[in-house]
Protein backbone atom coordinates (compact mmCIF):
# COMPACT_ATOMS: atom_id res chain seq x y z
CA UNK A 1 0.00 0.00 0.00
CA UNK A 2 1.33 3.87 -0.46
CA UNK A 3 0.99 6.15 1.72
CA UNK A 4 1.11 9.74 1.81
CA UNK A 5 2.05 11.82 4.62
CA UNK A 6 0.51 15.12 5.50
CA UNK A 7 1.75 18.00 7.52
CA UNK A 8 -0.36 21.39 8.75
CA UNK A 9 2.58 24.04 8.73
CA UNK A 10 2.35 27.83 9.22
CA UNK A 11 5.51 29.26 10.50
CA UNK A 12 6.67 26.28 11.07
CA UNK A 13 10.29 26.45 9.95
CA UNK A 14 12.05 25.70 13.62
CA UNK A 15 11.81 21.90 13.28
CA UNK A 16 10.81 21.11 10.07
CA UNK A 17 13.68 20.16 8.15
CA UNK A 18 13.81 17.22 10.91
CA UNK A 19 10.19 16.59 10.35
CA UNK A 20 10.38 16.28 6.55
CA UNK A 21 13.50 14.09 7.05
CA UNK A 22 11.78 11.86 8.99
CA UNK A 23 9.17 11.24 6.87
CA UNK A 24 11.15 11.07 3.14
CA UNK A 25 10.19 7.01 3.71
CA UNK A 26 6.75 7.92 2.47
CA UNK A 27 5.44 7.36 -1.62
CA UNK A 28 4.65 11.00 -0.95
CA UNK A 29 4.95 14.08 1.52
CA UNK A 30 2.10 16.77 1.17
CA UNK A 31 2.04 20.00 3.46
CA UNK A 32 -1.25 22.33 3.68
CA UNK A 33 0.49 25.56 4.90
CA UNK A 34 -1.51 28.26 6.39
CA UNK A 35 0.12 31.22 4.94
CA UNK A 36 3.76 30.85 6.54
CA UNK A 37 5.74 33.73 6.75
CA UNK A 38 9.10 32.23 7.81
CA UNK A 39 11.14 29.78 6.04
CA UNK A 40 8.75 26.80 5.79
CA UNK A 41 7.98 27.03 2.15
CA UNK A 42 11.70 27.10 1.57
CA UNK A 43 12.54 24.48 3.51
CA UNK A 44 9.61 22.39 2.24
CA UNK A 45 11.04 23.28 -1.74
CA UNK A 46 14.31 22.13 -0.06
CA UNK A 47 12.88 18.35 0.42
CA UNK A 48 11.17 18.10 -3.07
CA UNK A 49 7.78 17.81 -0.92
CA UNK A 50 4.45 19.15 -2.33
CA UNK A 51 2.78 21.87 -0.95
CA UNK A 52 -0.42 23.38 -0.87
CA UNK A 53 -1.91 26.42 0.17
CA UNK A 54 -5.18 26.97 2.78
CA UNK A 55 -5.28 30.59 4.21
CA UNK A 56 -8.50 30.74 5.72
CA UNK A 57 -8.39 28.70 9.00
CA UNK A 58 -10.83 26.24 9.10
CA UNK A 59 -10.01 24.84 12.50
CA UNK A 60 -7.69 22.38 13.23
CA UNK A 61 -10.61 19.23 12.39
CA UNK A 62 -11.59 21.11 9.22
CA UNK A 63 -7.85 21.81 8.41
CA UNK A 64 -6.47 18.48 8.78
CA UNK A 65 -9.42 16.87 7.07
CA UNK A 66 -8.74 19.36 3.80
CA UNK A 67 -5.06 17.79 3.88
CA UNK A 68 -6.19 14.26 3.82
CA UNK A 69 -8.40 15.01 1.06
CA UNK A 70 -5.81 16.65 -0.85
CA UNK A 71 -3.60 13.57 -0.46
CA UNK A 72 -2.63 11.34 -3.38
CA UNK A 73 -3.05 7.61 -1.95
CA UNK A 74 -5.49 6.25 0.41
CA UNK A 75 -3.51 5.21 3.19
CA UNK A 76 -2.44 8.45 5.35
CA UNK A 77 -0.12 9.48 7.72
CA UNK A 78 -0.70 12.51 9.47
CA UNK A 79 2.23 14.44 11.01
CA UNK A 80 2.00 17.90 13.01
CA UNK A 81 5.05 19.98 12.44
CA UNK A 82 6.85 19.61 15.50
CA UNK A 83 6.77 15.76 15.37
CA UNK A 84 9.74 13.08 14.04
CA UNK A 85 8.74 9.90 12.83
CA UNK A 86 11.33 7.54 14.31
CA UNK A 87 13.15 4.96 12.02
CA UNK A 88 11.60 1.96 14.12
CA UNK A 89 8.52 3.42 13.65
CA UNK A 90 8.92 4.10 9.81
CA UNK A 91 10.35 0.30 9.86
CA UNK A 92 6.66 -0.88 11.28
CA UNK A 93 4.79 1.31 9.32
CA UNK A 94 6.66 -0.45 6.52
CA UNK A 95 5.69 -3.89 7.64
CA UNK A 96 1.78 -2.94 8.62
CA UNK A 97 1.30 -1.69 5.29
CA UNK A 98 2.38 -5.04 3.34
CA UNK A 99 -0.87 -6.30 4.57
CA UNK A 100 -3.01 -3.66 6.71
CA UNK A 101 -5.33 -5.53 8.97
CA UNK A 102 -7.61 -2.69 10.30
CA UNK A 103 -8.81 0.49 9.24
CA UNK A 104 -7.08 2.88 11.63
CA UNK A 105 -3.70 2.52 13.71
CA UNK A 106 -3.00 4.15 17.10
CA UNK A 107 0.57 5.64 17.79
CA UNK A 108 1.93 6.30 20.58
CA UNK A 109 3.77 9.63 21.50
CA UNK A 110 6.96 10.68 23.28
CA UNK A 111 6.49 14.10 24.83
CA UNK A 112 9.38 16.14 25.14
CA UNK A 113 8.92 18.97 27.70
CA UNK A 114 11.41 21.78 28.77
CA UNK A 115 14.26 19.19 26.44
CA UNK A 116 13.27 16.03 28.40
CA UNK A 117 11.03 13.36 27.54
CA UNK A 118 8.37 13.15 29.95
CA UNK A 119 6.97 9.34 30.78
CA UNK A 120 4.53 10.15 33.16
CA UNK A 121 1.66 12.15 34.54
CA UNK A 122 -0.35 10.96 31.82
CA UNK A 123 1.96 12.31 29.28
CA UNK A 124 2.49 8.33 27.99
CA UNK A 125 1.60 6.91 25.68
CA UNK A 126 -0.50 9.67 24.37
CA UNK A 127 -1.65 7.39 21.72
CA UNK A 128 -3.67 8.58 19.06
CA UNK A 129 -4.80 7.08 15.34
CA UNK A 130 -2.34 8.26 12.97
CA UNK A 131 -2.22 5.70 10.18
CA UNK A 132 -5.47 5.44 8.58
CA UNK A 133 -7.38 4.14 5.51
CA UNK A 134 -9.17 7.30 4.21
CA UNK A 135 -11.80 5.63 2.48
CA UNK A 136 -12.82 4.35 5.99
CA UNK A 137 -11.91 7.28 8.42
CA UNK A 138 -11.78 10.94 8.33
CA UNK A 139 -11.43 13.82 11.27
CA UNK A 140 -13.72 15.02 13.71
CA UNK A 141 -15.07 18.76 13.19
CA UNK A 142 -13.71 19.84 16.42
CA UNK A 143 -11.64 22.74 16.04
CA UNK A 144 -9.49 21.79 18.65
CA UNK A 145 -8.72 18.34 20.10
CA UNK A 146 -9.35 16.38 17.18
CA UNK A 147 -9.95 13.11 16.74
CA UNK A 148 -10.26 10.22 13.75
CA UNK A 149 -13.13 8.46 13.33
CA UNK A 150 -12.68 5.16 12.42
CA UNK A 151 -15.51 3.09 10.54
CA UNK A 152 -14.26 -0.32 10.82
CA UNK A 153 -11.43 -2.27 13.05
CA UNK A 154 -8.42 -0.32 15.15
CA UNK A 155 -5.35 -1.65 16.18
CA UNK A 156 -2.26 -0.16 17.96
CA UNK A 157 1.43 0.26 16.76
CA UNK A 158 3.98 -0.32 19.09
CA UNK A 159 7.06 2.19 17.81
CA UNK A 160 6.49 5.82 19.15
CA UNK A 161 6.74 9.34 17.36
CA UNK A 162 8.96 12.08 18.80
CA UNK A 163 7.34 15.13 19.86
CA UNK A 164 9.20 18.46 20.46
CA UNK A 165 6.11 19.74 22.74
CA UNK A 166 7.41 22.93 24.69
CA UNK A 167 10.94 23.78 25.04
CA UNK A 168 9.99 26.80 27.33
CA UNK A 169 7.11 28.09 29.85
CA UNK A 170 6.72 31.05 27.40
CA UNK A 171 6.19 28.86 24.76
CA UNK A 172 3.41 26.71 26.56
CA UNK A 173 1.34 29.54 27.74
CA UNK A 174 1.37 31.24 24.19
CA UNK A 175 0.28 27.88 22.54
CA UNK A 176 -2.04 26.79 25.51
CA UNK A 177 -3.74 30.15 25.87
CA UNK A 178 -4.31 29.58 21.75
CA UNK A 179 -6.07 26.62 22.78
CA UNK A 180 -8.54 27.55 25.15
CA UNK A 181 -9.48 30.49 23.07
CA UNK A 182 -10.57 27.43 20.58
CA UNK A 183 -11.95 25.45 23.06
CA UNK A 184 -13.28 27.83 26.11
CA UNK A 185 -16.16 26.07 28.03
CA UNK A 186 -17.61 28.27 30.44
CA UNK A 187 -18.49 27.13 33.51
CA UNK A 188 -17.43 28.61 37.21
CA UNK A 189 -17.59 26.01 38.99
CA UNK A 190 -15.32 23.85 36.99
CA UNK A 191 -12.96 27.28 36.94
CA UNK A 192 -12.52 26.60 40.26
CA UNK A 193 -12.05 22.27 40.96
CA UNK A 194 -11.09 21.26 37.99
CA UNK A 195 -7.70 22.85 37.76
CA UNK A 196 -6.89 21.70 41.20
CA UNK A 197 -8.00 17.66 40.00
CA UNK A 198 -5.52 18.27 36.99
CA UNK A 199 -2.59 18.80 38.98
CA UNK A 200 -3.35 16.40 41.60
CA UNK A 201 -4.53 13.51 38.61
CA UNK A 202 -0.98 14.47 36.70
CA UNK A 203 1.61 15.05 39.62
CA UNK A 204 0.21 12.27 41.85
CA UNK A 205 -2.22 9.98 40.49
CA UNK A 206 -0.46 9.28 37.17
CA UNK A 207 3.32 9.91 38.80
CA UNK A 208 4.44 13.12 37.19
CA UNK A 209 6.83 13.44 40.46
CA UNK A 210 8.92 10.76 38.57
CA UNK A 211 9.59 13.27 35.89
CA UNK A 212 11.54 15.28 38.73
CA UNK A 213 10.82 19.44 38.06
CA UNK A 214 9.71 19.21 34.82
CA UNK A 215 6.96 17.00 35.43
CA UNK A 216 6.14 19.26 38.16
CA UNK A 217 6.22 22.14 36.01
CA UNK A 218 3.82 20.84 33.45
CA UNK A 219 1.56 19.66 36.25
CA UNK A 220 1.03 23.28 37.06
CA UNK A 221 1.13 24.42 33.91
CA UNK A 222 -1.81 22.15 32.23
CA UNK A 223 -3.73 22.92 35.75
CA UNK A 224 -3.63 26.43 34.70
CA UNK A 225 -5.00 25.63 31.04
CA UNK A 226 -7.76 24.22 32.68
CA UNK A 227 -8.80 26.87 34.18
CA UNK A 228 -8.39 29.23 31.35
CA UNK A 229 -10.80 26.70 29.72
CA UNK A 230 -13.55 27.00 32.03
CA UNK A 231 -13.24 30.93 32.78
CA UNK A 232 -13.18 32.09 29.07
CA UNK A 233 -16.23 33.86 28.62
CA UNK A 234 -17.64 33.99 31.83
CA UNK A 235 -15.70 36.74 33.60
CA UNK A 236 -18.28 38.98 34.36
CA UNK A 237 -18.69 38.97 38.40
Amino acid sequence: MKLSVVILTYDSAKYLDEVLRSAAFADEVLILDGGSTDATLEIAQRHGVRVEMQTEWLGFGAQKQRAVDLATHDWIFVLDSDELITEALQKEIRQTLYAPNAAGYSVPRLNYFFGKPLYHGGLYPDATIRLFDRRRAHFSKDAVHERVLVDGPTASLRSAMKHYAYESIEQFIDKQNRYSDLGAKPNRLKAIFNPWWTFTKMYLFQGGFLDGWEGYITARLYAQYTFWKYIKGNQQP
